[in-house]
């Protein structure tokens, strides 16, 4: 098998990545409909509503922070999986029955948003911690790749379908699938062999365990950084809801089809992103820079097709640096503290929705949504500007050119005097990891 795809070699992770693929296919479908019903049926044209129907599904994985990650790393993680995929889909199926009896209100929607928010601020961090129990070693960082592309393959296949059988059967019946889709994940949790998961250390019972994930992580600068530009362009980039449904809506005047169309193209970039991506910094500052530069070429986009074509460019750049940035964090993060660490990853990405996504949707009803996707283009140059901070003064990174008048990215070896042992031998490992090309002639 090749190694874009080694991780499919054991049994475990094929069974789990089935089905993850089927009930992803589900969610997008469930979110594409949401978001077309809060636009189009429950308010008119509000994307300030979107917002808020967002942040209240993404807010709860940022309050309760402390209690996911210590319930990620305590309990038994393929049960947890179990109780937290099927209280999903029960909860998609009880809106599916609002919708279908016609008692959906824009209020009632909001509960369901927040409902689902809560079970998913305990669901994301063991997902995530997951993949480290069905795979091991040099595996993890390509098993986190190709679970993004799972999710990513589902978001081409899921908003295209949903566009279609909301035209012709109604969004209710959507909701109906989506909750079905969630039978395919607790039959694959059923059959994933238990005797073949890793072993891990759980977290102790005591004082302390729930702060000791902060306390771990502000020894790591490394992980510091890349949270940093997680937070930015989680808050005001990755607010692609807002962005497609109001062009596709106010600026090009399409329906629910087209605009299940953008969402699908877009997929097409995040799946090769995705795969492409690793655990590399200068990988991430790229794709950063490339998400601000591709978001302003969309926000100029003067027909609906070139924006389509756009928001590929977009798509390869956002899941190159999400699912890159995953991967640095849990590939460097000590077993025993990953699912705390993951949780603060996922509450630092989403939790900051709350505040973004409502303000872009304010923007992009007083501007305009090319002004919205200026605003998401603005975070990715942020994040751009944080890494290379980081690279320059801490990292030491220089541009330098050789006798042959190729320019170079030299860096010397000195490293800062940071955090513990630990945090700075993480730090070794991402200057070996990293493509940072070293110039010898220079004495460096």
């Amino acid at each position: 098998m090749s190694a874009m795809f080694r991780s499919l070699s054991g049994r475990n992770y094929r069974i789990w990545f089935a089905g993850a693929l089927v009930s992803n296919i589900g969610t997008w479908m469930q979110r594409t409909a949401q978001d077309w019903i809060v636009l189009t049926q429950l308010t008119d044209d509000d994307a300030v509503a979107v917002g808020v129907t967002m942040a209240l599904q993404f807010g709860p994985q940022l309050l309760l922070l402390p209690w996911t990650g210590l319930v990620a790393d305590r309990f038994d993680r393929r049960r947890m999986l179990m109780l937290t995929q099927g209280s999903m889909g029960l909860l998609g199926l009880g809106l599916a029955v609002m919708v279908l009896t016609d008692t959906a209100t824009l209020w009632s929607l909001y509960g369901f948003a927040l409902a689902l928010g809560v079970v998913a601020a305990f669901d994301t961090p063991v997902r995530q911690a997951f993949v480290s129990d069905v795979v091991t070693g040099e595996n993890v960082s390509n098993a986190v790749a190709l679970n993004s592309a799972s999710f990513n393959a589902a978001r081409l296949v899921g908003p295209a379908v949903a566009g279609v059988l909301i035209a012709a059967i109604g969004s209710g019946w959507v909701f109906v699938i989506n909750a079905g889709s969630f039978l395919a994940v607790l039959v694959a949790l059923r059959f994933v062999d238990p005797q073949q998961l890793a072993e891990r250390p759980r977290a102790a019972r005591g004082k302390g365990q729930l702060v000791a994930g902060f306390r771990y992580v502000r020894t790591r600068p490394d992980i510091v950084v890349v949270l940093g530009m997680v937070f930015v362009v989680g808050t005001f980039g990755v607010n692609f809801p807002i962005f497609t449904s109001t062009m596709a809506r106010v600026e090009f005047d399409r329906g629910a089809g087209e605009f299940g169309l953008l969402n699908s193209v877009m997929a097409v970039g995040s799946v090769l992103g995705a795969l492409l991506s690793a655990r590399r910094m200068r990988t991430l500052t790229l794709a950063a820079g490339g998400f601000g530069l591709a978001c302003t070429a969309a926000a100029f986009a003067p027909t609906y097709w070139t924006f389509a074509v756009l928001l590929a460019f977009v798509g390869l750049a956002s899941l190159t640096f999400m699912t890159t940035a995953n991967a640095l964090v849990q590939t460097t993060t000590t077993p025993a503290m990953r699912g705390r660490v993951m949780a603060l990853y996922m509450a630092i990405f989403v939790g900051g929705t709350p505040v973004g996504a409502p303000i872009v949707g304010a923007v992009a009803d007083a501007w305009g949504p090319r002004w919205a996707i200026g605003v998401g283009a603005a975070s990715g140059f942020v994040a751009l500007a944080i890494a290379l901070v980081w690279l320059v003064r801490f990292q030491h990174v220089r541009l330098r050119y050789d006798a042959d008048t190729r320019l170079h990215l030299a860096v010397t070896r000195s490293l800062p005097v940071v955090g513990s042992r630990a945090g700075r031998a993480a730090v070794r490992r991402d200057l070996e990891h990293d493509e940072v090309v070293a110039d010898r002639s220079s004495g460096v």
